[in-house]
């Protein structure tokens, strides 16, 4: 059988590489056309979209780069047809996804949607898009099956969250961990250079209160080293590891991370965490106009109440981090009580396989 996986984001890449594995298993002879990353890349075939051609955060940013997203509108429709896939799979990045989705569907192809677009918080209206050109929604946060069979009459399909089993896999078979003389404080700050840049500086402005401690980078592979270097410039107590996140959080006494999944997985490592998230005035201006939730982090979304602290916009620098940081490192006993509430909300079924097991089905 063949498919056609698209993801845009770093978090699809990895929840793509484990559909691809999975699919593997049970059917060795299938073929694969990807938009993704590198994890994608090495489990299943080449690339044809990457990350970095692709990874555009906020109104104003889509905005400028309008034409590019138009002609990767264009490239991916003639891709699918020249292709003609059996089975094609959206994995979040819903600006794209969702407008492929109507096109592909209206072509008569077979249309999944892994990981729903956010349309509890805002743009509601797309639940109707989905209804009508999405053969199968897979959503994967609990509360989602029940906002859409409740609210909208819609039948959707949660077999558990693939995070939590991801992490559970690491830490049952590799348990890998950083060497280091000193506590590690790892800094997720995204998977996009928009919000690598608007936060990171800051950040790193905070670390030289804390000697005591390592501060070390999750970096991400489409972004080339040297931007890194250029924000770390003059931090002497901090460096920068790829695509070894699992690894830098299982080695981590606490963290700071950019709004995203980023948040949820930290949680499931159990390490206490500040939350931040910063962007163009004129995105914060739409988001707050918009958007209907009171959290930007999935956890306190999850959970319905701020069991992480969440800095936005202005209270994202030197001294509001260096205050969270200082109280999490003397006393992460309350947040790693609401983790152990968390991981009983998220639940411990094997997702992955079960998901792969529907599409295969239908």
């Amino acid at each position: 059988m063949k498919y056609y996986i698209i993801a845009g984001e770093a978090s699809g890449d990895l929840h793509g590489s484990k559909l691809i594995e999975e699919i593997k298993k049970s059917d060795p002879n299938s073929e694969f056309r990807l938009w993704g990353g590198e994890l994608m890349s090495k489990a299943g075939a080449p690339v044809v979209k990457s990350l970095d051609e692709l990874a555009f955060m906020g109104f104003y940013e889509v905005l400028i780069n309008f034409f590019t997203v138009i002609e990767n509108l264009s490239f991916c429709k003639k891709d699918i047809k020249s292709y003609n896939p059996d089975k094609i799979i959206f994995i979040d990045y819903p600006g794209h996804n969702l407008r492929i989705a109507k096109w592909a569907k209206q072509q008569g192809f077979k249309t999944y949607y892994y990981i729903s677009p956010q349309v509890w918080a805002w743009k509601e209206n797309r639940v109707e898009i989905l209804k009508k050109y999405v053969d199968e929604l897979y959503v994967i946060l609990p509360f989602e099956k029940e906002f859409f069979k409740t609210k909208h009459n819609y039948k959707v399909n949660y077999f558990g969250n693939p995070v939590l089993n991801n992490i559970d896999e690491f830490l049952n078979n590799k348990k890998l961990k950083f060497k280091s003389k000193k506590p590690i404080i790892s800094i997720l700050p995204g998977s996009r250079k928009q919000e690598v840049k608007k936060i990171l500086k800051d950040i790193l402005n905070a670390t030289d209160k804390f000697p005591e401690h390592k501060f070390i980078i999750a970096g991400v592979s489409h972004i080339e080293k040297k931007f890194y270097k250029r924000l770390m410039k003059g931090n002497e107590n901090t460096e920068v590891v790829f695509n070894k996140t699992y690894q830098l959080l299982n080695s981590s006494v606490c963290s700071i991370v950019a709004s995203g999944t980023a948040t949820l997985e930290t949680a499931l490592f159990n390490v206490p965490q500040i939350v931040c998230y910063r962007t163009s005035f004129f995105n914060y201006y739409v988001a707050k106009f918009f958007i209907k939730i009171k959290f930007i982090s999935l956890v306190n979304i999850i959970m319905g109440k701020e069991i992480v602290k969440e800095l936005v916009q202005n209270n994202v620098n030197s001294i509001k981090i260096e205050k969270e940081l200082d109280i999490l490192l003397n006393n992460s006993k309350k947040i790693k009580d609401d983790y152990k509430e968390l991981r009983k909300i998220m639940g411990n079924d094997n997702a992955t396989e079960k998901i792969i097991s529907h599409i295969q089905k239908n």
